[in-house]
């Protein structure tokens, strides 16, 4: 008896067919995938720098009510938590919630006084070294 198309239809597809359609995914995935890993890694930074940028608004807003930015030993813990020796005049605290870590979850690095500015502001990036390029480089606010 033959095969018709309907019967033929019925029995699903070769594996020829298959393996070419595996082909055409694994091909489509080899090159959008990397592409959409990279903008991820864009973000990062972008988020980074977005941070850094809300840190320094909070540290002038610290700096206005106490006259000085906050020494290298309180750190960023001073804009959440009054400082030891705080006088009346803190007015904190002036991030809403604690201090976030970079997007690679390595806490920023804070220095005062700076060697670029009255303050320091960085992360040293995805590879948390200092230096690097590309996603591993430092982003600093200078």
């Amino acid at each position: 008896m033959p095969l018709t198309h309907s019967s033929r239809l019925a029995r699903g597809f070769t594996l020829l067919e298959l393996l070419v359609v595996m082909t055409i995914i694994g091909l489509l995935a080899g090159y959008v995938g990397p592409k959409f890993f990279a903008h991820i890694g864009k973000s990062e930074v972008k988020a980074a720098r977005a941070q850094i940028d809300g840190l320094e608004k909070a540290l002038d807003q610290f700096r206005l009510d106490m006259g000085r930015y906050p020494e290298t030993e309180e750190g960023l813990q001073a804009l959440t938590e009054r400082p030891a020796d705080a006088t009346a005049r803190w007015s904190g605290p002036y991030l809403k919630k604690a201090v976030p870590d970079d997007p690679w979850g390595k806490p920023y690095q804070y220095v005062q006084p700076g060697e670029h500015g009255e303050f320091d502001l960085f992360s040293f990036g995805k590879d948390g070294q200092p230096g690097g390029s590309g996603e591993a480089s430092d982003i600093v606010n200078w």
